[in-house]
């Protein structure tokens, strides 16, 4: 049975469905026991339980041992895992995280990708004594495209897609996603993901189709049917197809204050009537997976709440595929740690994301069941759901036709799909006349984002944060800047480069592409939606091609609406273009017209999330009470449905300061609150290394202990922990170090942990600029508390010792931190 949106319940039906619980609810208390009979039905398809599926289950339960059905319930990260620890722990699955792949190569060439998957695969798969051969099932996030693999289609992020409103496109999307994902050898995709984020200052926004499920429940059917294909009783999905997982389960955006891993702290009524509906399409559409989320509902994780899990997804709901969970998020629940979560299992987990924790949660899983703590009921029913999937996904067929097939990534049909889907996300803010530029124009194409393909792609692409990609990243797609200059070079016409905007000979219109850069969650949360606050260079940019007389376009990239009214104020039009992606192309098809300056395509996006008024307005969403925004969800203007934005207020409203917990040194500054002090033996001068005084040269005189440190108010740094985050200085070794050198993190007064670095410096070749990156997890396995961090970075030597550095800060695990031997 389809969804149907769920207003608010009476009190009675609240009082008749949960007894005094019931009245709780109704009276605003929190509660966290879901009522079933709330909550809207669904079904898995009857071709998931096929009599000669089940059957086939139940003749291969019969041969495991306890150890292999305990396996076939843990998930590993192949960062941490080898192929032959599978001899001895035969896991169900591995999954290749954000910042994992072959090699610790985030570029490694599709080959790699295979070869890598397939050496998992054979060992679970080998015969021999006491070992039941059980195919892995191996995971990975193709959230937009599959955006782990060099060279392959990378469509706009959610968000954009949202603004499209074209459930067609979104199938076909999810079909040339599996079809590059199983040319990898990967079988399973941890999408659709069907979040309604409520908050905009939540790092993961982008991630979401719309602030309102009306647009989710029309996009979650067709992506699962896209990924996966229609389910046949007695066969696996169509060759191309590949394992979908709705997730995360549950109001993963509807934390307060948009915190990442955050509560939920919403009566039940809301919880439905906002968060859960994306869930039944995508349940009757047959998806064979659901992740359940990191955080919370009035307090309780929902890792670990069964009337959540047990009773409305597999109850109500009717799922009958597997509940997986995410990254260590077991270890969150009360009484748990990573390695030890029975409640996760009895709650309804049938595959616990264990990535660096598997071993020890294996073996003590295996004990709990042996004593009782899980009951052997509830293990079989996972191990049941488990290798249902695993038969539907056509695992013990072994049959895949297209891996090896590297010619589908990035293929031109692909593309077309992914411009298509470019073109129709674009939402028109403002058009003063100045849009469509004529294309035998001359025009300026400016800002940091115009050439650059990884800005335009944001987070969870080739890495989890998103960072450091460069367009020799994207063999087969286009930048911006590239696309507007085809299309204007077709009509005679011409197009220069200048991010900074210092034109040659004066244009007829600049287009200016600026915006967020890349983030995922921890690294793109934020305390307010103000762009650029303190430091409005864009804007200067804006105002400086409009005093000189230009018609200016602004492209807008970001993962979220900000609150950007004094550059609309400085711009002619504005688009926002949200993470585009791979195809920049789609952008010139709307924004450049024909000789005589006639559209070749109109804007077809509307906003999917509202734009906010004010900088201290969040949240705000459609259907609040006051609803003001300042344009609202569904605007959108169009060549045939002009409009008129006059100016706007550039008052941001009562902003308070962003809290800063990952910028250290950056660009020749301390950002607050934090300082830094040399004390002792070591002595600190500025110097100018590429920029003016960005840089900072630090003398140790061997007279003595010589510290240099980053101090600063107590900060909670355990979500970056949980993260794989690290500390990062990019520095170049003036003078090698003769005595040991340790690397502190402090966490108060007789609280802290250090790593010896001396051979990461000693190491390094003098006058040569490199960039360290220490794990987090380092000073926490030592001890540190790391919800207490008062000083992230502490350099200490009793040494002769010269180092010059220009950052310091946290930054992602892209496959390159360390824990440095000790």
């Amino acid at each position: 049975m389809s969804s149907v949106r769920l207003g608010r319940v009476s009190a009675l039906a609240l009082v008749l469905a949960g007894g005094l619980a019931g009245v709780a609810l109704a009276q605003g208390k929190s509660s966290a026991l879901a009522h079933p009979d709330l909550w809207p039905k669904a079904a898995s398809p009857a071709a998931i339980t096929d009599a000669r599926t089940e059957a086939f289950i139940t003749a291969l339960m019969s041969r495991m041992t306890l150890e292999e059905k305990v396996g076939q319930t843990i998930q590993a990260d192949a960062a941490s895992i080898t192929p032959e620890d599978l001899r001895k722990y035969p896991l169900g699955s591995v999954e290749a995280g954000g910042n994992t792949a072959p090699g610790g190569d985030d570029r490694a060439a599709p080959p790699l990708w295979v070869d890598w998957i397939k050496a998992y695969r054979a060992v679970a798969l080998e015969k021999r004594p006491g070992h039941t051969p059980i195919p892995i099932i191996f995971g990975i996030d193709a959230v937009h495209g599959h955006n782990n693999i060099v060279g392959a289609t990378i469509f706009p992020h959610n968000i954009g897609l949202g603004a499209a409103r074209d459930p067609d496109l979104i199938r076909r999307i999810g079909e040339v996603t599996a079809r590059e994902v199983a040319a990898t050898g990967a079988d399973w995709t941890f999408g659709p993901t069907v979040a309604v984020p409520r908050d905009e200052r939540w790092g993961r926004a982008y991630e979401g189709y719309a602030e309102d499920p009306e647009v989710v429940k029309t996009y979650a059917g067709p992506m699962t049917l896209g990924l996966q294909g229609a389910l046949v009783a007695g066969k696996p999905l169509a060759p191309g197809h590949v394992v979908g997982s709705a997730k995360h389960f549950l109001a993963d955006g509807g934390t307060a204050g948009g915190k990442d891993q955050g509560d939920a702290q919403i009566a039940e009524t809301e919880l439905i009537r906002l968060h859960a509906q994306g869930y039944p399409p995508a349940i009757d559409a047959g998806v064979l997976t659901v992740m359940v989320s990191f955080s919370s509902w009035n307090g309780v994780k929902h890792t670990g709440n069964k009337s959540l899990q047990t009773d409305v997804l597999k109850g109500r709901m009717g799922f009958q595929g597997f509940v997986v969970g995410d990254w260590n998020a077991h270890g969150q629940v009360e009484g748990c740690s990573n390695t030890n979560c029975a409640q996760a299992w009895n709650a309804g987990m049938d595959m616990v994301m264990a990535p660096d924790s598997w071993k020890g949660l294996f073996e003590n899983t295996l004990a709990q069941v042996k004593d009782g703590a899980i009951p052997m009921t509830r293990l079989d029913d996972a191990v049941r759901r488990v290798l249902r999937v695993k038969i539907k996904a056509g695992l013990f067929d072994d049959n895949r036709p297209l891996e090896g097939r590297f010619d589908l990534l990035g293929a031109p049909e692909h593309r077309a799909v992914a411009r298509e889907a470019v073109r129709k996300s674009l939402v028109l803010l403002k058009n003063n006349g100045v849009l469509p530029v004529k294309s035998s124009a001359r025009v300026l194409v400016a800002g940091d984002g115009a050439d650059d393909i990884g800005k335009a792609s944001g987070g969870w692409t080739l890495t989890w944060q998103g960072t450091g990609n460069k367009n020799s990243d994207f063999p087969h797609g286009q930048s911006i800047y590239a696309g507007i200059a085809e299309a204007v070079k077709a009509g005679g016409g011409s197009a220069e480069l200048a991010v900074d905007g210092a034109f040659k000979v004066k244009p007829d219109v600049a287009i200016v592409v600026f915006g967020e850069n890349p983030y995922a969650e921890f690294q793109g949360d934020l305390t307010n939606v103000e762009y650029q606050p303190g430091d409005k260079r864009d804007l200067a940019l804006l105002k400086r091609l409009k005093a000189a007389g230009i018609p200016v376009v602004s492209v807008f990239i970001s993962g979220r609406p900000l609150w950007t009214n004094p550059e609309i104020n400085a711009s002619d039009a504005f688009v926002a273009a949200w993470l585009p992606g791979s195809e920049g192309g789609g952008i010139a098809d709307v924004l450049i017209g024909d000789k005589a300056g006639r559209p070749r395509h109109d804007f077809q996006g509307r906003l999917s999330y509202s734009w906010p008024k004010r900088a201290d307005q969040e949240p705000i969403n459609v259907g609040d009470p006051g609803y003001d925004p300042q344009f609202a969800y569904g605007y959108g203007l169009g060549y045939a449905r002009p409009g008129k934005v006059g100016t706007l207020s550039e008052d941001p409203g009562a902003v308070s300061a962003a809290v800063n917990v990952d910028r250290y040194f950056v660009a020749g500054r301390v950002p607050a609150p934090w300082t830094l002090n040399a004390a002792g033996a070591v002595a600190l001068k500025t110097l100018d290394a590429g920029a003016q005084e960005n840089a900072r040269q630090a003398v140790w005189s061997g007279e003595g202990n010589g510290a240099l440190g980053v101090v600063g108010p107590p900060a909670d740094l355990s979500r970056q922990t949980t993260g794989d985050m690290a500390i990062s200085i990019k520095f170049r070794v003036d003078a090698s170090p003769d005595k040991p050198v340790s690397l502190a993190l402090a966490c108060g007064e007789s609280c802290g942990a250090a790593v010896d670095v001396t051979s990461t410096l000693s190491g390094a070749k003098i006058g040569e600029w490199r960039t360290a990156k220490i794990k987090l997890s380092c000073f926490k396995a030592k001890g540190a508390d790391m919800t207490h961090v008062s000083s992230p970075f502490t350099l200490s030597s009793s040494g002769r010792m010269t180092l010059t550095f220009t950052e310091i800060r946290l930054a992602s695990n892209e496959g390159d931190a360390v824990c440095p031997p000790t």
